[in-house]
C-alpha cells in the first residue's frame, strides 16, 4: 500500500513538473522572455488587416490609459491600466521638445486585468490602488507604463509611487510594497514629471526591480512568494526608465541594468556589484539585451547616443576612456546611433536598432559593422520597441501603423496596416498569436 501511495505521489509530482510551460515559449515580462522580443515557430499569419478584419481573431476595449505590454503565460494574458474620469486627453504623438507634464490631479484607479488570450474574455480584474497620482505623466506617458511580470504562479504589477503588487495566478493578492514617492522626473528640471516606467522581472522565484529616480535610486531582489527583501543596492544614478535583465556566465546568474552614471551588473544571489561603467545618453530608457555571451546596450540623450557590446565576463570598472571604442571587456561601441526610447532587437545574428524618427539600422552583433540603414513611414514618430518571429520583424509607430519587415541583410518592408488608433506599446507574441495594444483597444492577430 505504501509503495502504491509513493508511486502515486511521484507520478503526480512528475506530471506537475512536466506540465509546466517552457518559460522561453511564454511572454512573461516586458518584451518577452529575457527581454529578447522574439519567439520563433509561432505560426503567425502572413498577412493581417485591422480595417477589413483579416486574421483579427478578437479585440477588447481596455478602459483608461496604459503603456504596459501584454504579458502571457499559458492561456492567460495580463495587462494594466490607469482609469480616470477626467484624464482623458490620451497620448500625444509626434516628435516635439515639450517636457512639461500633463496638468491633471484627478483620482485614478490602477487596475490589473487578466484575459483569456484565446477569446479576449475577462477572467479577473483587480483594483490595486485608488487615489490622486503622486507623480504626473508626460504627454506620451500614462500612469500605468510598467509591464506585468509573471511566472505562471505570481503576477507582479509595478505602479511606481502607487506601489508594487503581487497576485497569484487567480488574482488573489499575496503581498504589496510601498516605496514612497519615486520621483520619475527630468533630472535637470524636476518639475517635469514623466511617471514611472521600469518593469519588474521574475526569475527563479525572485522579483527584480530597478528604480532610478531623483532621490534614492536602487535595484533590489524580493522573494516572489512572500515579498521578503533578499537584497537591495543603492545607486548613484539619474532618473531613468530602464527594465533590468538577466544573463548567465559560467553557470552563475547576474542582474544587468542600463544607466548613465551607473550601468552594470549585480550577482543575482547576493546583489554584489560585479562590474560598472558610465557614459551614454543621460536619460536612460532602453533595456539591455543578451546574446552571444554579450550584453548589448543603447541610449540617447544629451551629447551621446552610443550602442555598446559588453562581454559577459566583465568585472570591475569598465568605463571607456576618452576616444576609446573598446577595451578588455567592451567588445565594440558606436559613439552615435543609439535610440532614445527603443530597446535593441537581437535576432538571427543581426542587431536591429529602431529610432523614434523611423530610421532602422541593422548591425553585425559581433563587430558593430553596419549592414544597412532604412526608414519606416513618412515623417512618423516611433516609441515602441520592435519584436520578431519566424523571419519577420514587427514595428509600430505612434499613429498605430504596423510595419512588417523581412529579416535579412537588406531593408525590405513586406506590408503595412493600421490599427486606427494611437499606439506607444511593443507587441507581444504567443504561439499562433501576436497582440497589439492601441490607445483604447487590445487586438489579437491570429490565423482564422
Amino acid at each position: 500500500m505504501k509503495k502504491i501511495l509513493l508511486c502515486a505521489i511521484l507520478a503526480a509530482t512528475a506530471a506537475t513538473i512536466f506540465s509546466q510551460p517552457d518559460p522561453a515559449r511564454q511572454w512573461p515580462w516586458y518584451r518577452g522572455y529575457l527581454i529578447s522580443g522574439t519567439l520563433d515557430n509561432a505560426g503567425l499569419p502572413e498577412k493581417f488587416d485591422f480595417k477589413t478584419g483579416e486574421n483579427i481573431k478578437w479585440k477588447a476595449e481596455i478602459p483608461g490609459l496604459g503603456l504596459s505590454c501584454p504579458s502571457i503565460w499559458g492561456d492567460r494574458l495580463f495587462i494594466t491600466t490607469a482609469v480616470s474620469k477626467t484624464d482623458d486627453k490620451g497620448l500625444r504623438p509626434g516628435i516635439f521638445g515639450d517636457v512639461t507634464s500633463v496638468n491633471d490631479s484627478s483620482e485614478h484607479e490602477w487596475i490589473v486585468i487578466c484575459l483569456d488570450k484565446n477569446t479576449g474574455r475577462k477572467i479577473w480584474e483587480r483594483t490595486a490602488y485608488r487615489g490622486i497620482p503622486a507623480v504626473k505623466r508626460h504627454p506620451k506617458s500614462t500612469h500605468a507604463n510598467s509591464t506585468i511580470a509573471t511566472d505562471g504562479k505570481h503576477v507582479v504589477a509595478f505602479f511606481g509611487s502607487e506601489g508594487l503588487y503581487c497576485y497569484d495566478y487567480n488574482g488573489n493578492l499575496l503581498w504589496k510594497k510601498n516605496f514612497g514617492i519615486l520621483k520619475s522626473v527630468f533630472f535637470s528640471m524636476p518639475g517635469a514629471q514623466w511617471e514611472f516606467a521600469s518593469s519588474p522581472v521574475i526569475y527563479r522565484g525572485r522579483v527584480i526591480i530597478q528604480c532610478d529616480v531623483l532621490d534614492g535610486s536602487f535595484v533590489a531582489s524580493y522573494d516572489a512568494a512572500t515579498g521578503r527583501e533578499i537584497w537591495k543596492q543603492s545607486r548613484d544614478e539619474y532618473p531613468g526608465w530602464c527594465t533590468p535583465n538577466i544573463y548567465t556566465w559560467q553557470g552563475k546568474d547576474y542582474v544587468v541594468v542600463n544607466g548613465y552614471k551607473h550601468r552594470g551588473a549585480y550577482d543575482f544571489e547576493t546583489g554584489k556589484e560585479i562590474w560598472r561603467m558610465s557614459g551614454g545618453g543621460d536619460i536612460q530608457i532602453p533595456s539591455p539585451v543578451i546574446g552571444n555571451n554579450i550584453i548589448y546596450f543603447n541610449s540617447a540623450h544629451g551629447r551621446s547616443s552610443p550602442v555598446m557590446a559588453v562581454k559577459a565576463e566583465a568585472k570591475g570598472d569598465i568605463t571607456l576612456k576618452e576616444g576609446e571604442l573598446s577595451n578588455q571587456y567592451v567588445l565594440w561601441s558606436l559613439p552615435r546611433g543609439g535610440s532614445y526610447l527603443q530597446t535593441l532587437l537581437l535576432y538571427r545574428n543581426r542587431l536591429y536598432n529602431l529610432n523614434w524618427n523611423g530610421t532602422i539600422n541593422c548591425y553585425d552583433p559581433l563587430t558593430g559593422k553596419e549592414i544597412y540603414s532604412g526608414k519606416l513611414g513618412q515623417s512618423k514618430s516611433f516609441s515602441a520597441s520592435p519584436v520578431a518571429s519566424d523571419g519577420r520583424i514587427y514595428a509600430v509607430d505612434e499613429e498605430g501603423n504596423v510595419y512588417v519587415m523581412k529579416d535579412g541583410n537588406t531593408f525590405e518592408v513586406i506590408f503595412e496596416t493600421s490599427m486606427g488608433e494611437l499606439s506607444n506599446t511593443a507587441p507581444a507574441i504567443s504561439d499562433g498569436m501576436i497582440f497589439f495594444r492601441g490607445q483604447r483597444t487590445l487586438f489579437c492577430v491570429s490565423k482564422k
